[in-house]
């Protein structure tokens, strides 16, 4: 500890060690820095890949209440657009959940750095956030990504959920979800998106 003088008497001021920050806040960034913001941050052939979901889409879900039951099916419409400089892109889903209307979205995209594909969504009728991440087949036509939801209607939380993606054509994709807590094929949630 130090004493400072200042006009009305002495001060006690307390000496901390540099941090990484502090090193980091009172340097430049160096030009190695800013090569690798920007080849790191720039959309790659993995966005590429998710530029057959950008549009205007039909969507018609199916949702399973007990998984060897019917499905509850319900017509909806999406408009998936790029955003934030062709890094993500955006749905704004609206249609019906159990005769209701509902209003989703979603934002996806592509880690460079973990190279994972990602995804949040949230809706309207509740105040949980679903983030789910994963990997690419087949030329990133076949998605899956593994979280946890929570399920307003059942007051589960934490339930470790599975997510496909397949696109199948510039016209068409096939969107499911599946609760990994009843089986691995434990489909909740199918909705196939045909183009306007």
């Amino acid at each position: 500890m130090k004493l400072d003088e200042i006009d009305t008497g002495f001060t006690a001021v307390r000496e901390r060690p540099e941090t990484l920050f502090d090193s980091w806040r009172s340097e430049a960034p160096t030009r190695d820095f800013q090569k690798r913001l920007e080849v790191e941050g720039r959309p790659g052939p993995a966005h590429q890949a998710l530029e057959s979901l950008a549009g205007n889409w039909r969507a018609e879900v199916k949702c399973w209440i007990e998984p060897d039951g019917p499905p509850e099916v319900s017509l909806g419409s999406a408009r998936i657009f790029w955003t934030l400089s062709g890094r993500f892109l955006e749905e704004e889903f609206h249609g019906e959940m159990m005769g209701r209307p509902y209003t989703g979205r979603t934002l996806m995209g592509y880690d460079n750095i973990k190279q994972t594909f990602n995804r949040v969504s949230v809706s309207d009728i509740q105040t949980s956030m679903f983030t789910c991440e994963g990997r690419g087949e087949h030329g990133n036509k076949l998605i899956t990504m593994e979280g946890r939801a929570t399920c307003v209607a059942t007051n589960r939380k934490d339930i470790p959920m599975r997510t496909v993606m397949r696109i199948l054509s510039p016209a068409k994709h096939i969107f499911e979800m599946f609760d990994r807590s009843t089986g691995e094929n434990a489909r909740t949630m199918e909705i196939t998106y045909t183009r306007k």
